[in-house]
């Protein structure tokens, strides 16, 4: 169990435009132990406040999964409140460190995204997907409930297509779906045309007023000035839920599936 806790990879890289592209994976379908959750707020918190970086990309590896989300390994191993609300506020610190990040950070979701795959594309700026891209929130379905990431999934999709995830969460989404509620502003057939696409919207913002768009940030994630609050509020109430011996139960038999 601790073995696939410790695994996984957060790297980055700046080019000469100033455009930063951060990769994280986990041989379990990118799903996200707390180490790579602190690690990833960290490196985002960092270019965020780098002047060599003009804007940031936000990928995962492989070819398959984008992210599954929670490490269902850390899940099952926590025995007391306070560490359940630390594992929560992971993904706290992410979208945290996405809203408070002066630069615009782009999305490439290249396969699925679950439960917290889906709050990390709901965090990003501007998402551009493939059409194997669909979306799910899952917490549901494991006793707990999309707690910490609900209020970017809603800031992105509203309320009304955030709850018919939530309620209905063994149920995929396609990435068209996604698109049409405004998750991803375009869904190419490939990963070559996302890329294309990708590189483009990159170099032209990297050309961009920098102070222009820092300004820009701020006016979209205005209102979420509580977040910090908010967040770790709802880690506690995850935190909470993982304890229980109906989760305990979904978790184990999920697990076994």
């Amino acid at each position: 169990m601790s073995y696939a806790i410790d695994q996984g990879f957060v790297d980055h890289k700046i080019d000469a435009k100033g455009i930063a592209t951060i990769e994280f994976g986990h041989p379990l379908s990118n799903s996200l132990p707390g180490k790579i959750l602190q690690k990833l707020a960290d490196v985002i918190t960092e270019l965020g406040e780098n002047n060599a970086v003009k804007v940031i990309v936000l990928r995962s590896a492989g070819e398959k999964a984008f992210c599954a989300g929670a490490s269902f390994d850390e899940l099952i191993s926590i025995q007391d409140f306070e560490t359940g609300q630390n594992f929560f506020s992971g993904f706290a610190k992410v979208i945290n460190a996405c809203r408070k990040a002066p630069k615009f950070i782009i999305g490439r979701i290249h396969g699925k995204a679950v439960g917290g795959g889906v709050g990390i594309a709901s965090s990003v700026d501007y998402c551009l997907a493939t059409n194997s891209a669909d979306v799910k929130l899952s917490e549901l379905a494991v006793g707990i409930g999309p707690f910490v990431v609900g209020p970017a999934v809603e800031r992105k999709i509203g309320l009304s297509a955030m709850s018919e995830l939530a309620i209905n969460a063994t149920e995929w989404r396609s990435a068209n779906w996604a698109m049409e509620k405004g998750l991803y502003c375009a869904v190419f057939d490939s990963v070559e045309a996302l890329d294309g696409e990708l590189i483009r919207l990159a170099e032209k913002l990297s050309e961009s007023n920098p102070e222009a768009m820092a300004m820009l940030k701020k006016v979209f994630w205005q209102g979420t000035e509580n977040w910090d609050e908010l967040l770790s509020e709802r880690a506690g109430m995850s935190g909470k839920l993982v304890l229980s011996e109906f989760t305990i139960n979904a978790i184990q038999a999920f697990k076994q599936k």
